[in-house]
């Protein structure tokens, strides 16, 4: 097995894959990558048995084979390199990688011990702007729980009908729901899944530089494909809990709220309220004005006013902060968001309407 590649190339290529290997494993050939050389392509697969991830990039092939290198020694060594051709030549169950005056001498494990990629027969798929799924994606998946006991809330649900793409997720304390439509040519059937929070995100930031993705639905699995890269994940069993009834359909109060101010705001009562998160909303409608306050366990005080336009009834509802922060920066590139209340004793929801439809709820603390 002799192969020449870009050290660009090479580098790009191993950070695409760095997510499929397995952080702590007993098996070491979970911790390689899978190197193929055929027909003037190298394919690097890494997989640690819940997601699978595949790479392809050209490569001047002068004897074909496969090997499997430890990913995060070669991740280093490539980094490290000039930006210059470099040669990996397989002699038995070593390989030399050399580059100008630079040579590498590394162990490989067995190619026959690592796992195949998984074989699929998507069911359903839908393709959209990465960008727009990526700013989407964004938005909800730091609102999955971590609880172990409840592993369908680890996900973010996601279903596709009627031209339309929704996610959702929550952690039961709060809840994040983004929509947007999507072009009639690009759907193939209705579905809905619930994707790993993390391989969802991961899955979008190794793909960020492609144009469009697709994202498919098998029976177990959740696959992506953009360019000249797959990444398959398990799918997470089980029927998601009905957030709609959740939330309200008419609300007392409605607050015209702008973001910026909001957050500077915000981040100034936040100062006194570290121990304590809870944070006081007093809306006065009349003046149009709603009131930040927090009080430390020692007793100290920070309030803050700013301008606001609102309509309906005056009232005071407390928020962890924390859990607004999350909101305000799943929104940092929006100008004016919604406070609807349906009263001052049940959940706040947020809400901005774009090219991207956003709907954050969470429940109050007491006062």
């Amino acid at each position: 097995m002799k192969f020449t590649v870009s050290q660009s190339s090479l580098t790009q290529a191993i950070g695409v894959v760095m997510k499929g290997v397995a952080s702590a494993s007993t098996l070491p050939i979970l911790s390689g990558v899978l190197v193929k050389a055929q027909d003037g392509i190298l394919e690097f697969q890494t997989s640690n048995y819940t997601i699978s991830i595949r790479h392809r990039i050209a490569a001047h092939v002068e004897e074909e084979g496969e090997m499997v290198i430890p990913c995060k020694m070669l991740s280093n060594i490539t980094k490290t390199l000039p930006d210059a051709p470099v040669t990996f030549e397989l002699s038995e169950r070593q390989v030399l990688i050399s580059c100008e005056k630079s040579s590498f001498r590394l162990n490989t494990l067995d190619a026959n011990d690592f796992p195949e990629f998984p074989a699929y027969a998507i069911e359903s798929a839908v393709e959209l702007p990465t960008d727009i799924l990526s700013e989407m994606v964004g938005r909800v998946w730091r609102v999955t729980s971590t609880d172990k006991a409840r592993p369908i809330l680890g996900g973010v649900h996601m279903k596709v009908e009627n031209n339309t793409v929704r996610l959702v997720a929550t952690d039961s304390f709060r809840l994040a729901v983004c929509d947007t439509q999507v072009e009639t040519s690009t759907l193939e059937g209705s579905f809905e899944l619930n994707v790993p929070a993390d391989a969802f995100n991961d899955a979008l930031n190794i793909m960020a530089s492609q144009a469009t993705i697709m994202i498919g639905a098998t029976d177990t699995q959740v696959v992506f494909e953009a360019g000249n890269t797959t990444y398959v994940s398990r799918r997470i069993e089980g029927v998601y809990p009905n957030y709609k009834q959740l939330i309200p359909d008419s609300c007392v109060t409605s607050v015209k709220i702008d973001v910026a101010a909001f957050n500077a705001a915000l981040k100034r009562v936040a100062v006194i309220a570290s121990a304590n998160p809870a944070v006081k909303f007093e809306i006065d409608v009349e003046n149009g004005q709603m009131g930040l306050s927090s009080i430390s366990n020692d007793q100290d005080l920070a309030q803050e006013t700013i301008d606001v336009e609102a309509e309906g009834e005056s009232g005071t509802i407390a928020f962890n902060y924390h859990y607004i922060f999350g909101c305000l920066n799943a929104l940092s590139k929006e100008k004016e968001i919604t406070l609807e209340l349906k009263s001052y004793s049940q959940a706040g929801i947020f809400k901005s309407y774009d090219k991207i439809n956003y709907l954050y709820l969470v429940m109050p603390v007491r006062i």
